[in-house]
């Protein structure tokens, strides 16, 4: 896309101009450190995506591939006030939350025989069907269901038309490459286009495609239709979860005007 940032140009092009959020060496050697100490174990191996995650598809297959589709479509807005209220979905003799409840959910749907993972079915399902789909077991709903309903039934029709309605034919095209997937997915699909201005500058996040990358690595074991030769080239995604534990570590900073406001809870 002309004149558009890449995520990781995006990301050096802000942090060269932020006037509120720095970036501080000592802190990132800091978490450099950890996280080679962790380099070594099971956790952050291919294989962990499955092994730590019980409502992870454990196969490598299309179904699987056409899953993590569809969870990552809809990966977005999980956000709560408060612990006390928050959406809830029950699967498999455990509670679920935040983005697992939106997983707990798919699978419930799967095991009630809803086809969720079909893009002949969520192409034309109806924002009732959705409503059920993603039901909570707390009286706090799944946050924006009608703009979740739009989205599957947008990206549905999109697979249907250009992929033959599998992702794995997506994936195919992009001959095993992270970069090229990753530009395949935001050219073809809408909602994975997060794009914004900064400082007179076109930049991307592209969190939720970058996530569908990693996560379609992750399940095909990096091996077959998922060996992408240039996987290392996905940056961090821009969750936000990830500032926090970056300032806990002291690897971010913010300014004393940031601070105040996000501790006040007021909109930064």
């Amino acid at each position: 896309m002309d004149g558009l940032l890449t995520p990781r140009e995006s990301a050096k092009f802000i942090a060269e101009n932020s006037r509120d959020v720095f970036i501080d060496g000592g802190g990132v050697r800091r978490v450099a450190e950890l996280l080679l100490a962790k380099a070594a174990g099971p956790e952050l191996r291919v294989g962990a995506w499955k092994a730590f995650h019980e409502l992870n598809p454990k196969a490598a297959d299309e179904a699987a591939v056409n899953w993590v589709f569809v969870t990552d479509t809809l990966n977005f807005s999980f956000w709560s006030e408060s612990d006390e209220h928050k959406c809830l979905v029950g699967y498999g003799g455990k509670t679920y939350s935040g983005y697992w409840s939106l997983c707990a959910a798919v699978n419930r749907a799967l095991d009630e025989g809803i086809p969720m993972t079909s893009a002949s079915y969520y192409a034309t399902v109806t924002l009732d069907e959705v409503r059920h789909i993603l039901r909570s077991d707390t009286d706090v709903p799944m946050p924006l269901i009608e703009e979740r309903h739009r989205i599957l039934n947008e990206t549905g029709k999109i697979l249907l038309e250009k992929f033959e309605g599998s992702f794995l034919n997506c994936v195919r095209k992009s001959d095993k490459s992270a970069q090229k997937l990753l530009h395949l997915v935001v050219e073809s699909f809408p909602s994975y286009r997060d794009v914004t201005q900064f400082e007179g500058k076109r930049i991307s996040f592209y969190k939720r495609a970058q996530i569908l990358v990693a996560d379609t690595w992750s399940v095909l074991e990096g091996k077959g239709d998922g060996c992408f030769k240039d996987i290392s080239r996905i940056t961090m995604f821009a969750d936000y979860r990830l500032p926090q534990v970056l300032v806990y570590l002291g690897a971010l900073k913010y300014s004393d005007e940031l601070l105040e406001k996000l501790l006040k809870g007021l909109p930064a």
